[in-house]
């Protein structure tokens, strides 16, 4: 089952199911039996994916008709008259008005538009219950019904991590060290325990990890503590697997009961008691605060100056973890980078001796912006190694809800260096009903370090070239970013699932550029994308009406264009907001 069709897939659902309790379809309360068809018993077929996918958005599609449907005869009887009571004498009009006081809104709605509109929409509904009954059949021809929960689980879950590390192969990480290992010696004694955390945040593929290993290998930080304990967090915060691994690592020969969480606590504190320890507790995504409670209770007992170092990407977590700032990990320079490529690839610290690979050494880690797990990947590519860049930043998006996966895979639109504002983003997601307004999906992705404040504007933001990737992956084929070339004009093919589209635009964009496109009757996101302030463009007048006919526009932006008038099919668009 491929992991980038169930993940986008399993997010489209649940917008879905929250959908389908919407206002505009409770006014719908005389067709209950539509509602009952739109449903589905059999939940595993939800988890297939491709054409499940699909008719997923189709059935919002139709739920957005009822929607429009239901503003619209909202709309006829807003001066409290019955639709066909308009054309009637006003003593009609009278006793009709008091008669509707006495029936239910719905049944006042029974005029020839209405009546054509509720034949269309069962017979729509009655092709999705096929389509529903054709993807079961090919699910159980395929043996996917017993597709185990377990399998996503594991592809969370990254390699579990140690506390030994080469320090001769790390590079550029001196002075994040030596502040580290300061807070670490420094005497900050507290009020309210034993012990202090630093958490030390950034994206995924920074260094975190290798940082924490170099501190914890550190001679002044082995003489200054009594006790050391490393442990690989990751995915599941389990207090009961914690506390025992910290305990064994404490104390390797101590009889440890697997299953009685009292005992395992009680041994660790009796081992921790008046004894200044440093805990690592690496790659931590845990947001429950309760859980962190549970699992310190035994800390308390440790003497005055003892730290816990935290390795996390969310910087919720590390505000659940302490009071006080986190560490933020920065990006390497690009020397250093270079020195862990030139490692990975050659063996060596540096191209001193393979100078006519020097250039192209660059080049290539220029594109990795200071992460050196990218350095050190793409480095190993050279020897053959398995790129595990992605996997490695795919746990971050698995561990974000429904509507934030689906936010994340819509920045797919965006090109690489694209620099957003705030507003900007929250404003499309709002626009395509991936968030309500007033929620905040940006300020979210943004702790989880998806995104990065731009060193050109404090008001704009920008994502890692390695998380752009990402978003990719997230979004499949429904999202498609069609790349500027010297040929505006050339046509450029389609995917049939095409629902969101982003362009850079041209100078002079032309009919063949968008010729493609007319027949994509599902877009919704029509979407140019400036990467310069340089003069605006022009579009052919004859391109206007052609897009005005695709019915399920959402987002519908001309930024960028000389746009003068604009035909009056304009008003033919049901959804789109610009």
């Amino acid at each position: 089952m491929s992991i980038i069709g169930e993940a986008i897939l399993m997010a489209s659902v649940e917008m879905l199911i929250n959908k389908l309790a919407s206002e505009g379809l409770r006014l719908f309360a005389r067709q209950g039996r539509i509602q009952a068809n739109l449903k589905t018993t059999n939940r595993s077929v939800k988890k297939w994916l491709g054409e499940l996918q699909n008719l997923a958005y189709d059935v919002e599609d139709l739920l957005d008709e009822f929607e429009t449907e239901a503003f619209r005869r909202k709309l006829l009887l807003g001066n409290g008259e019955p639709a066909a009571a308009h054309d009637q004498p006003s003593s009609s009009r009278t006793r009709s008005s008091k008669f509707r006081k006495l029936i239910p809104t719905c049944c006042t709605t029974f005029t020839p538009q209405s009546i054509q509109f509720d034949y269309a929409m069962m017979s729509k509904i009655k092709g999705i219950n096929d389509r529903f009954q054709d993807i079961e059949e090919g699910i159980r021809s395929l043996n996917l019904i017993k597709s185990s929960a377990g399998g996503s689980k594991k592809a969370r879950q990254r390699q579990e991590t140690t506390s030994l590390v080469e320090e001769a192969k790390v590079y550029g990480r001196k002075t994040e060290k030596k502040e580290i290992v300061e807070l670490l010696l420094k005497d900050d004694s507290r009020k309210d325990g034993g012990f202090s955390v630093i958490p030390i945040i950034g994206m995924g593929g920074l260094g975190k990890t290798t940082l924490a290993q170099l501190v914890y290998n550190d001679k002044q930080v082995e003489d200054h503590f009594n006790l050391k304990a490393w442990t690989c967090v990751s995915d599941d915060f389990d207090v009961s697997r914690l506390t025992k691994s910290i305990l064994l690592s404490i104390a390797p020969g101590q009889n440890v009961d697997n299953h009685d969480l009292n005992k395992l606590q009680v041994d660790l504190k009796k081992q921790l008691f008046g004894k200044k320890f440093l805990l690592v507790l690496d790659d931590v995504w845990n947001e429950n605060y309760t859980d962190w409670v549970h699992l310190s209770l035994p800390f308390q007992a440790g003497a005055q100056g003892s730290k816990i170092v935290v390795t996390t990407r969310n910087e919720e977590v590390a505000k659940i973890m302490s009071l006080d700032q986190a560490y933020e990990l920065k990006s390497l320079s690009t020397e250093d980078c270079l020195s862990v490529f030139a490692q990975h690839s050659l063996g060596t610290t540096d191209f001193s001796s393979h100078k006519s690979l020097e250039d192209i050494g660059k080049n290539i880690v220029i594109k990795c912006n200071g992460l050196p797990l990218a350095a050190k990947t793409l480095g190993g590519l050279l020897r053959e190694e398995r790129c595990d860049i992605i996997p490695a930043l795919r746990v971050s998006y698995y561990y974000l809800s429904a509507p934030l996966k689906q936010c994340f895979a819509y920045c797919s639109l965006f090109p690489k260096d694209y620099e957003f504002e705030e507003e900007e983003i929250i404003l499309l997601w709002c626009a395509v009903g991936l968030l309500d307004h007033g929620e905040g999906g940006h300020p979210k992705l943004c702790s989880r370090s998806f995104f990065q404040q731009s060193s050109n504007s404090i008001s704009r933001f920008v994502m890692h070239d390695l998380i752009s990737d990402l978003a990719q992956w997230a979004a499949g084929e429904i999202y498609f970013t069609m790349e500027y070339t010297l040929e505006v004009n050339k046509q450029q093919g389609f995917s049939k699932n095409l629902r969101h589209l982003s362009y850079i635009p041209g100078y002079g964009d032309g009919v063949k550029r968008f010729e493609d496109l007319y027949d994509i009757q599902h877009l919704r996101t029509f979407l140019p994308v400036k990467l310069s302030n340089r003069s605006r463009g022009y579009l052919a007048h004859s391109i206007l009406p052609k897009l005005f006919k695709l019915q399920r526009l959402r987002v519908f932006s001309l930024f960028g264009y000389r746009i003068y008038e604009l035909p009056n099919s304009v008003g033919d668009l049901q959804f789109a907001q610009s």
